[in-house]
């Protein structure tokens, strides 16, 4: 079974030069794309939404032409490893999600999926064939209709220089930026270099 337009050792070749290894995540992940993508009428202008941040959104990019540079892949944190595909003007798509009720049948999907196999006691090679083996057997795939906050992509308005830290930023956020409001996820250092 085909990952796109890739074997499946050569997805598994594209994923660990992206991803740094082959993670089984990613490579159920290419699975779970095409499941939903198969159902999409051709043509169609998608874009998708991924419910966890862990490896899925790798496989949403190599696959497809939606990233997260491009506004087309939004990552949603839900915890559950799932994703839409879904048409960008109407919202209609379809969701796959690794469903539990179909891996009984593949205990070393189950083991790693459910965490029931600690990584150290984990058979990788058993793994990594199981997974081609089942490919998109293990998905189910449900059409949806996405929320309409979640159709399109947000423009960049106005841009306006921080009075604190000098830098620009939306206007949108205020009279300063977001990260001299205290969000950003770290302080610079006085001993920083300039330049």
């Amino acid at each position: 079974m085909k990952i796109g337009k890739y074997s499946f050792e050569e997805f598994k070749e594209r994923a660990a030069a992206f991803h740094g290894y082959p993670s089984p995540g990613l490579l159920a992940g290419g699975y779970m794309v095409e499941a939903a993508r198969a159902r999409l009428s051709e043509g169609t202008l998608f874009e998708a939404i991924v419910e966890t941040p862990k490896c899925l959104p790798d496989a949403v990019q190599l696959l497809t032409v939606c990233s997260i540079g491009n506004q087309r892949l939004k990552v949603i944190n839900l915890g559950r490893y799932a994703l839409i595909l879904f048409d960008k003007t109407t919202g209609i798509g379809y969701r796959a999600f690794l469903d539990l009720d179909k891996l009984d049948r593949w205990p070393h999907i189950k083991g790693w999926f459910m965490k029931l196999i600690e990584k150290e006691r984990q058979d990788p090679e058993r793994l990594l064939a199981e997974i081609k083996e089942a490919g998109n057997s293990i998905c189910t795939v449900n059409r949806v209709r996405v929320a309409s906050g979640f159709i399109g992509r947000s423009h960049m308005s106005k841009i306006a220089r921080c009075p604190i830290c000098r830098e620009a930023y939306p206007a949108e956020d205020g009279p300063f930026c977001l990260g001299c409001k205290g969000e950003a996820p770290y302080e610079i250092s006085n001993d920083s270099p300039a330049g």
